[in-house]
């Protein structure tokens, strides 16, 4: 009986991992996405300042230039965290998926156990009529 509660705590804990894996990373791809929009407005103000918008122009804001690579990074390494959520998500199902097995397990043998318990309740019972009517 402990072994299973233990086996079935160990899955809980398990599943709640994953699960805060993926709000974690959720909330990273949410901030990049933010940090990058952010920085367009930024890139857009300078530009709108030197009225310069095209980068490859000789005069084209330096910061400009800087906080277009910093976005760029940022929405790669919001779509590599895509990547890595989806790989969560498939990770949280399966842990989910054994949790509902070792419950699963858990409520049969439970139930088992009640049968069993039923048939010695029965069979106690029985004897006691008999030695009563003997």
């Amino acid at each position: 009986m402990k072994s299973r509660d233990t086996l079935i705590r160990l899955k809980r804990f398990q599943v709640d991992e994953k699960r805060r894996r993926v709000a974690q990373i959720d909330m990273m791809i949410a901030e990049f996405d933010r940090m990058a929009a952010d920085l367009d407005r930024e890139i857009a103000m300078e530009e709108q300042k030197a009225g310069i918008s095209d980068p490859n122009h000789f005069a084209y804001p330096t910061y400009a230039r800087a906080a277009a690579q910093r976005r760029d990074n940022l929405r790669q390494s919001g779509a590599n965290l895509h990547a890595q959520l989806d790989d969560a998500k498939a990770e949280l199902g399966e842990a989910f998926e054994e949790l509902k097995k070792a419950e699963s397990l858990d409520d049969r043998e439970r139930s088992l156990d009640a049968v069993r318990d039923q048939a010695v309740i029965s069979h106690l019972a029985q004897r006691r009529v008999m030695r009563a009517s003997a």
